[in-house]
């Protein structure tokens, strides 16, 4: 397999947009929004959180995440809670029913990513393997940093 080191940051950014859009379009259990599955996921992997913080960490702002609650609320994927660290605060979190949606578009979104690496060579696959974690670290590793200076 020849990589070629002079591939843009562009060329790669284009490639990540491709291969998340067609992951994400794998994903049908729920029949849910793009913004109802990030908020679904977030809640089936962190667990519950504040209606402030899902906004913030969502990139939404307060009305448009209590409307999209609200909506996935009626739909049974959710439900809200008192906070039993705060008693006048109030907790988002998935249902059942919800976090059975978010395991199934999982699932389907993996199958989907792991149909792409099949089709590749065996190096390519191997590449695969090993840069997608390496970029998750990074990126982590990024968050971690930056949640520290916001500490400071």
């Amino acid at each position: 397999m020849d990589l070629d080191p002079k591939v843009s940051a562009e060329t790669l950014m284009i490639a990540v947009e491709r291969m998340v859009r067609y992951v994400r379009r794998s994903a049908i259990a729920g029949g849910l929004s793009t913004a109802a599955s990030s908020a679904l996921g977030r809640l089936g992997r962190e667990g519950p959180h504040r209606l402030t913080e899902l906004a913030r960490a969502e990139g939404a702002s307060q009305p448009n995440m209590t409307q999209l609650i609200t909506r996935m609320e009626r739909a049974g994927l959710v439900r809200r809670v008192a906070d039993p660290h705060d008693g006048r605060a109030v907790l988002v979190e998935a249902t059942d029913t919800g976090l059975e949606v978010f395991r199934r578009r999982r699932t389907e979104r993996a199958d989907a990513l792991q149909s792409l690496v099949e089709e590749l060579s065996e190096p390519e696959q191997q590449a695969v393997r090993v840069a997608l974690p390496a970029l998750a670290r990074a990126i982590q590793d990024r968050q971690a940093r930056q949640a520290r200076q916001d500490c400071d």
